[in-house]
């Protein structure tokens, strides 16, 4: 029984690490919450009547031992009823009059209505979870927290479907022409909340368009127009359901080859991370459905960070890459993301004062971008750029001599080309 224990724990015990790193923040939490699986699971393996089930199995002894960590946790809880200070003012997805309207909103609600909220929006807690912190029954939790609603929403002076319920606009057929100028100023921190390669803020009721725009000809291809639905919940982690309408995408989009593709994402959006729990398309008449704990099949195309823990929101500049004035000089190391100036950015008609992000090698080893930021942490312009002999073998040219009128940058003594462009529906 032993060796058949830990030959099946051992090959589930990366999606266990994963599981439990996505509910628990603390490293060292997280390896006493290891521990305590793994004795519980051998002691208990005997009970276990199908081994095919071994890994829900597993996981649902770890979603036992975190919600009894949280439990335990809660017991030296301070909880804040009569001031939420921490909700600072800031550029959101909404802008800082929002921000402000929540917090004011907020400080004019009774004690208990303020804490319910606290809890479950803020906090993020369950209901269960909640009626064992302040032990009181479930039933009244969902009272007061369906009454602390109401009084928010009585209260609080804009409509709701005023809150990032963008109309979709529709964007051109080609690129409008831009320009973009180096500032010589300090670069400033932003808030980039925006889900990594996909343009969306991951908040209810939010609405976005964006397209891809091929070198030299300034045509568009992809078209995407997304849409957040509503809260989702993958492996107990809450986050919110995202669908996308791709229209032309690209090889590697299409599943299929088809024309028109619709896919759903899950995504969490915390106060310092922007990740993606989950993606599902069509492909051959199914529905496929990937997960955080699929490992590469998830990972690989749609992780970020160690762990997955996502891209981060509060952006600075590290030093990880830097631009000496000929080519951007960038550390070896997994997860490149970094500020390499601040530029001046005028396209359609408009000026913007952003900051440049540069990722480099984040999916495909030889692919580099700069994205460029406003002060609003929303991107003006996203430019995707391939180093001259990515993918050689295949196209059997160079990207200089498949695109030599397209613009060219230096990454680490290589030359990378400019291969297609992307802007959202924020600059219309």
């Amino acid at each position: 029984m032993e060796n058949t224990f830990e030959k099946l724990y051992y090959e589930n015990l990366s999606a266990l690490q994963r599981f439990i790193r996505f509910k628990v923040n603390d490293k060292f939490d997280c390896d006493d919450i290891l521990q305590d699986v793994h004795i519980a699971a051998y002691r208990s393996f005997g009970a276990l009547k199908n081994v095919d089930s071994f890994k829900s199995w597993l996981l649902s002894i770890a979603r036992n031992r975190i919600n009894s960590y949280f439990r335990e946790k809660a017991g030296n809880l301070e909880i804040p009823i009569e001031n939420i200070s921490y909700i600072k003012n800031g550029y959101g997805v909404s802008g800082r009059t929002t921000v402000s309207a929540v917090r004011d909103t907020l400080e004019k609600l009774g004690d208990k209505d303020k804490q319910i909220l606290y809890l479950y929006f803020w906090k993020e807690y369950r209901q269960t979870e909640i009626a064992n912190l302040l032990g009181v029954p479930l039933g009244t939790v969902k009272s007061r927290l369906h009454s602390a609603k109401e009084h928010f929403k009585e209260i609080y002076p804009y409509h709701p479907k005023q809150i990032g319920a963008l109309i979709m606009k529709k964007l051109p057929d080609y690129l409008p022409e831009y320009s973009i100028k180096k500032i010589e100023k300090p670069t400033f921190p932003v808030k980039w909340e925006e889900i990594m390669g996909w343009f969306i803020v991951p908040k209810e009721g939010e609405k976005l368009s964006w397209a891809m725009y091929d070198h030299p000809s300034r045509k568009r291809g992809e078209l995407c127009e997304m849409s957040a639905v509503g809260k989702a919940e993958v492996h107990g982690i809450e986050g919110v359901e995202i669908v996308a309408v791709e229209t032309d995408p690209m090889g590697y989009n299409s599943a299929g080859g088809q024309s028109k593709v619709e896919r759903s994402f899950v995504a969490q959006l915390t106060d310092t991370h922007c990740r993606l729990l989950a993606e599902s398309h069509f492909e051959g008449g199914i529905k496929r459905y990937y997960t955080f704990l699929d490992g590469d099949a998830f990972l690989g195309n749609w992780g970020f960070g160690e762990d997955n823990c996502g891209n981060e929101t509060n952006i600075s500049p590290k030093g990880d890459i830097i631009f000496d004035g000929k080519q951007y000089v960038a550390k070896e190391k997994d997860f490149l993301l970094d500020i390499v100036g601040r530029y001046e950015v005028t396209i359609n008609g408009k000026t913007y004062d952003t900051v440049c992000i540069m990722d480099c090698y984040t999916y495909i080893d030889g692919a580099a971008s700069l994205q460029y930021i406003d002060k609003n942490g929303k991107t003006v312009l996203w430019r995707r750029f391939n180093r001259n002999d990515w993918k050689y073998e295949g196209y059997e040219k160079t990207w200089k001599e498949m695109l030599p009128e397209n613009d060219t940058i230096i990454v680490n003594g290589n030359l990378y080309v400019n291969w297609y462009d992307c802007i959202t529906d924020y600059i219309l």
